[in-house]
């Protein structure tokens, strides 16, 4: 039981979860800029959705890179040189109360995955940035935290290079 602001009372449900961490995966490569997406069966609403690597470990106190660095692995095989926070969200918080840590992950190296049972129907798709893009836009890409993820990093990278053309202008 709750009481609202308006001292009426009444009944809200909340979901407490462990933070959680979904990755960027970047591959800057002289052909263009390609990202690794991951599809799986979602149980929650019954099919296959195509995602950006994503997950947590069930434990409150988990460094945010190495749990992003351990999922990233975990699902695509993949180790990143670079990983780059990029922000703190919250998940739902109409209705959940979970962090999720944003990070890009650069300087891709392939390796072996080492998935959990419930992700063993896990594929991993490399597309370009356009294509992904365009997967949002068409809505074949619905999950909440990749699209955010994705704006997050789309602000992130033009503050970058409006700060070198700033450097470049003081230099000159």
């Amino acid at each position: 039981m709750i009481e609202r602001a308006d001292g009426t009372r009444g009944i809200y449900g909340v979901i407490d979860k462990d933070p959680a961490c979904v990755i960027i995966a970047l591959d800057s490569s002289p052909d263009g800029d390609f990202l690794y997406l991951v599809e799986q069966y979602r149980y929650t609403v019954g099919a296959r959705y195509v995602e950006l690597p994503q997950g947590g470990w069930e434990q409150p106190d988990a460094d945010p890179e190495e749990m992003a660095r351990g999922e990233l692995r975990e699902e695509t095989g993949l180790t990143a040189a670079r990983m780059t926070h990029l922000a703190t969200l919250q998940i739902g918080y109409g209705v959940m109360n979970q962090k999720h840590h944003v990070f890009l992950a650069e300087g891709l190296t392939p390796g072996a995955h080492d998935r959990d049972p419930e992700e063993s129907d896990l594929e991993v798709h490399r597309v370009s940035v356009a294509e992904f893009e365009a997967m949002i836009l068409e809505g074949r890409i619905v999950d909440n935290c990749t699209v955010s993820a994705w704006g997050v990093y789309r602000l992130w990278k033009e503050k970058q290079i409006s700060r070198k053309s700033y450097k470049k202008s003081e230099l000159s």
